[in-house]
């Protein structure tokens, strides 16, 4: 996939010094080439082995909305502060700059036992790590993470104890 690598931009020192921002939004721009993406990525046996896909606050949902309308799964999101009604279950991470959190609808969780992860990239691990902690401590089951970028020096995966797929890895 040569043509994805060239549609991921880097922005230097975003949002702070020292980052190096891969930004995923230039492959939603090529209609053909985000098809072919979300075609290999809902194929994947992580998504077959899932009930259900969970996405990523906020590129995430790109990518999860449209593997979950590809492979017909349902989506459940994670959101950041403040984004989601209802009973939630939050969780804090901290990430290569900075700290935030995740939330889950409750609701959302009880329909389903087994979930796709998805995102649009895997840096240190923060956000998965955060969203497999939810869904591991109320008994529901993690088949995979599925992202387009992978940061490898930052060695995400390692933190994480379920199978990764990346499409670019850089």
């Amino acid at each position: 996939m040569k043509k994805l690598i060239e549609l991921i931009e880097t922005y230097k020192d975003f949002p702070n010094k020292g980052i190096e921002f891969k930004d995923v939004l230039g492959i939603i721009q090529e209609p053909k080439i985000f098809k072919e993406l979300v075609t290999k990525m809902s194929a994947s046996q992580i998504i077959n082995n899932a009930d259900a896909i969970i996405s990523i606050d906020a590129r995430g949902f790109i990518f999860g909305s449209a593997i979950s309308f590809h492979a017909s799964k349902p989506m459940i999101v994670a959101r950041k502060p403040g984004k989601l009604p209802g009973e939630l279950f939050k969780k804090y991470y901290s990430l290569e700059y900075g700290e935030n959190s995740l939330s889950v609808q409750k609701k959302a969780l009880q329909k389903y036992n087994s979930y796709a992860i998805v995102d649009d990239l895997l840096a240190t691990g923060g956000t998965v790590n955060c969203i497999s902690n939810i869904l591991k401590s109320n008994n529901k089951e993690v088949t995979g993470l599925l992202v387009v970028v992978e940061l490898l020096k930052l060695e995400g995966r390692l933190k994480l104890d379920f199978p990764i797929e990346s499409s670019v890895i850089f």
